[in-house]
């Protein structure tokens, strides 16, 4: 292919078409001034195809090129990050459009596009993003395929089809990469983007902090585990503890981010189950009290919360075992106590007073928590969506004044008064509750889930864990959110299209439920087939096979897969014009191809003239083919097949480089 020709229209039509479907899906991670650049660019590049506009001069194209620069930099505030690098990829692609004039310029957007879409899973990796990008690249190969047609006539469906059929012929193929290539970490990293992260728990804590995440209908995990499903009332999943209070925000101390063994035992039934995370861009993964897990860059802290080294910037499958009953910590160091101790100097007077009595009236520590449950069932306190604003003694003015709060408003109070009567207490922050699949046998956990609760200590007994939010709304803790809201308060009323709203509708509950299954097998199994998983499916699937039933095997697989491509028996069957097809692809390869219908004398008279070098061994071998062919005589093939080896050996080795009649 001579990469200076100019482009077919075929190729171009497809072309057009491919950077559409590219763009579109990237369109909420870009700059909204990137729209108006890609549908100008592509606007032009159309009004040039119909010959009403000229290309772009170079000072137009070198000013674009600098704007688009400096606006990527004005709209993110950096050239550096993944949101920042696709948007200068995008740009290159968009701005690629106005100056692509020969097969060569094709060729760099095709790649470039190639590019964009592997990129967009970065942002994107649900199964809806994959059935999608199926679209873009089969666009590209048709628009490839297209750039090796030179006949105007060239219909844009024949490319179409071809490149179907190519990604069809290359399923196997990427099945066994897929199956059998090791999976390797990346060799380079990038920032997350600025939109992820942002909706989820955070490492400290304000009372209003809780109420604004139970307004998202994000995901946050899926879970399913290998027994019985716990109840709902038992799924706490911990993901970090505060125990820093500076009379209005908790927050982790020093001594929480320390990497200390903590002390615990094991007691009671394990349970075992896996977890499929959504990024988050935090390091804590979420999981059942107490747990341990196999991942090699994961440490269960001194706090017992799991803790990855790097932030989950990408969908993390991880498996873990928990001990739910595990005694913790019996014995405390005073450092730790203190820390669990410790308060203001100053504030909150009716607490700290109401602290002292009971204390008073309690002297044993469960007695005394008890008595605050009670307090919090029998009094008129209330669970809502909406607290109100509380003064500089926020504890004193929830406790005694508005009583109506979230859960972060229950587990912060309560740490803070048992921590007035001297017992060493601190919240947990995580997430209480989930969605359970029938279809898929999980339970899906979104930030509408997240929640607080409390641990005190008790001598020779450990941590024991404490919720006073289920005894103000027991339905919270055992049906969810949604039913645990006042008639006054509307679920998820900051998402009106969100289908998690309109979970009464049984036909639309039901197709949610099925393609949220389809999407964790997809996470589950496709994503999350990388490292150690796939060493253990590979042991199981060839437990006790040796080495040559192995490659013996996938040579036979091969040999298959190499049958149905090549389709042997699909070839031509008569000796003669299988000859005939050997002259055809000797031509062919210096640049000279059959038309359709065209008979042998005429395409052979055309190759004389096209290559007048070897025009008389040309001619000679289709007087041979002519006679062998129609003379109605049996005549050996030994002098047609020697004209064809002399003829091959006339060529030069290298394909020549002289344009087609087609191509003039």
């Amino acid at each position: 292919m001579n990469l200076n020709l100019p482009i077919p229209r075929t190729s171009l039509i497809w072309l057009l078409i491919a950077q559409a479907l590219v763009t579109v899906p990237f369109l909420a991670h870009l700059p909204f001034w990137m729209i108006g650049l890609w549908l100008g660019c592509t606007a032009w590049r159309v009004q040039v195809l119909r010959m009403r506009a000229d290309y772009p001069g170079t000072l137009l194209k070198s000013v674009l090129f600098v704007a688009t620069i400096a606006g990527v930099f004005l709209s993110r505030g950096s050239l550096v990050g993944l949101d920042a690098g696709a948007s200068l990829l995008l740009g290159a692609f968009i701005l690629k459009t106005l100056e692509m004039r020969t097969r060569r310029d094709a060729l760099v957007l095709i790649f470039l596009g190639f590019f964009c879409v592997s990129v967009g899973y970065l942002f994107e990796d649900g199964l809806l993003w994959g059935l999608y990008s199926l679209l873009p690249v089969s666009m590209l190969l048709a628009g490839l395929i297209g750039l090796q047609q030179s006949l105007p006539t060239s219909k844009a469906s024949g490319s179409l089809k071809l490149a179907a059929k190519l990604m069809l012929q290359a399923v196997p193929l990427m099945l066994l990469l897929f199956l059998f290539f090791p999976r390797l970490e990346p060799l380079w990293s990038l920032p997350q983007p600025s939109n992820k992260g942002i909706t989820g728990l955070s490492d400290n804590m304000a009372p209003g902090d809780m109420a604004d995440i139970s307004r998202s209908a994000a995901l946050a995990f899926r879970a399913s585990f290998d027994g019985p499903m716990p109840a709902q009332n038992q799924l706490y999943w911990r993901a970090l503890t505060l125990d820093q209070f500076d009379g209005r925000r908790w927050s982790q101390s020093g001594k929480a981010m320390r990497i200390e063994i903590p002390d615990w035992q094991k007691r009671g039934d394990e349970r075992s189950y896996s977890i499929v995370m959504e990024p988050s861009g935090r390091p804590w993964l979420p999981a059942l009290d107490i747990a341990e897990t196999t991942l090699a860059d994961v440490r269960q802290m001194n706090d017992f919360r799991l803790q990855r080294r790097h932030p989950v910037d990408q969908t993390l499958l991880y498996s873990v075992h928990s001990w739910p009953q595990a005694i913790r910590e019996t014995q405390l160091s005073e450092a730790t106590q203190r820390q669990n101790l410790q308060l203001p100097a100053r504030g909150n007077p009716q607490s700290r007073e109401w602290a002292a009595d009971l204390n008073r009236r309690y002297p044993r520590v469960d007695a005394l928590v008890d008595a605050m449950l009670a307090h919090f069932s029998d009094e008129p306190y209330h669970y809502t969506l909406k607290p109100p604003i509380l003064g500089a003694d926020s504890i004193d003015d929830f406790l005694f004044n508005s009583r109506s709060g979230f859960c972060a408003h229950y587990a912060g109070a309560m740490t803070f008064v048992l921590r007035a009567a001297g017992v060493p207490a601190r919240v947990v922050a995580g997430y209480q509750g989930g969605e359970l699949n029938p279809e898929g046998h999980y339970v899906s956990v979104r930030q509408f889930d997240a929640h607080a609760w409390v641990e005190y200590w008790r001598p020779g007994i450990g941590w024991r864990s404490v919720d006073p939010t289920a005894a103000v709304a027991p339905l919270r803790v055992e049906q969810g959110l949604e039913q645990a809201l006042a008639a006054n308060e509307e679920f998820l009323a900051d998402s009106p299209f969100s289908a998690l709203r309109y979970r009464n509708l049984p036909w639309l509950n039901s197709f949610r439920m099925s393609w949220d299954n389809l999407n964790y097998g997809w996470q589950r199994w496709v994503l999350g087939y990388q490292g150690r998983q796939q060493v253990q499916v590979l042991s199981r699937w060839f437990a006790g096979f040796d080495g040559v039933v192995f490659f013996g095997g996938a040579a036979a697989v091969i040999a298959l897969l190499a049958l149905w491509l090549f389709k042997p028996w699909q070839r031509e069957n008569d000796p003669q014009l299988r000859v005939f097809k050997s002259f055809e692809r000797l031509l062919a390869r210096h640049g000279l191809h059959r038309r359709e219908a065209e008979a042998a004398q005429a395409f052979s008279q055309r190759a004389a003239l096209r290559f007048p070098a070897q025009a008389e061994l040309i001619l000679a071998f289709s007087a041979e083919f002519e006679a062998l062919r129609y003379a109605g005589q049996r005549r050996s093939l030994m002098p047609l097949r020697r004209h064809l080896r002399q003829l091959r050996r006339r060529f030069p080795w290298r394909f020549s480089t002289i344009k087609t009649m087609e191509e003039r």
